[in-house]
């Protein structure tokens, strides 16, 4: 395993929520807000109303700008995030998860919690050279981001739907 559960777990959930933003929007609603908390294991309060809907949504940007970052300018980012809402790490077990870090109270908001927990994810990329495991997806069509975290490197697009778009295109391209 190249990184903790925890790790890949913020990551991913990091880049889907910026990937939401790509046309189709999918965070639109609470209900597609609920789903995203469901999908990705996150714990704590809520309050399920429109701002925190809209909090969650404004993070799509800065995130965005992070996880596309090179080195040096994550390690600022992830510094200025980390003392903005005075993460503070502890180790925590839960629920069948076993110790991992949580660095900001449960009773925050949802979107200070993702942000907290993302810049966290990206100490250990940063810390481990591998920010190469982020990138854009190689569709000339999408602008969405790449979580690689297979061993070979091997992933190329942001989702099933824009890989299969470009080898069917290929296959046409070929009988055509």
């Amino acid at each position: 395993m190249l990184f903790t559960d925890d790790t890949a777990g913020a990551l991913a959930s990091a880049v889907a929520l910026v990937n939401s933003a790509e046309e189709p929007d999918t965070l639109t609603g609470l209900d597609q807000l609920d789903a995203f908390f469901a999908e990705h294991g996150y714990t704590g309060s809520r309050s399920r109303d429109a701002e925190e809907l809209a909090q969650v949504r404004a993070l799509r940007a800065p995130l965005r700008t992070l996880l596309t970052s090179d080195r040096d300018t994550a390690v600022e980012i992830v510094n200025r995030m980390l003392a903005e809402h005075r993460a503070l790490p502890r180790l925590v077990r839960h629920d069948a998860l076993d110790y991992h870090l949580h660095a900001v109270e449960d009773d925050r908001p949802f979107a200070e919690r993702i942000a907290v927990e993302t810049a966290m994810a990206m100490v250990d990329l940063i810390r481990a050279d591998e920010m190469g495991r982020l990138s854009l997806c190689a569709s000339d069509s999408c602008e969405g981001l790449v979580l690689d975290l297979s061993r070979n490197r091997s992933r190329r697009y942001c989702s099933t739907t824009c890989g299969n778009r470009l080898a069917v295109a290929a296959y046409r391209a070929r009988k055509g």
